[in-house]
């Protein structure tokens, strides 16, 4: 069964940040400049959280995960060029 995720990070050097950001593009939709949201299975998620925990600085960096609940729906305020599949966007 896949799970939709909002993955977020922020990394405080531009090296690893550039690599988590090249790994990323192929997992999701890029939200918003550090914010991705994905549909993965456990199988893929447990893949991402080994691989970005292996390219990070546990002690500098920080990458966020949280699942979303089915049949949710986002609220996009602005420009909202990428949103997730049914949400509702408000522009003026």
């Amino acid at each position: 069964m896949k799970t939709y995720y909002l993955i977020c990070y922020d990394i405080s050097e531009d090296f690893r940040l550039n690599k988590i950001l090249r790994y990323m593009k192929g997992k999701g939709i890029h939200l918003q400049y550090s914010v991705f949201y994905c549909l993965l299975n456990h199988k893929e998620l447990l893949k991402i959280i080994d691989e970005v925990m292996a390219m990070i600085d546990l002690k500098q960096d920080d990458v966020r995960i949280y699942p979303l609940v089915t049949n949710f729906k986002a609220i996009v305020l602005g420009r909202g060029d990428k949103t997730p599949e049914g949400a509702d966007i408000f522009l003026e």
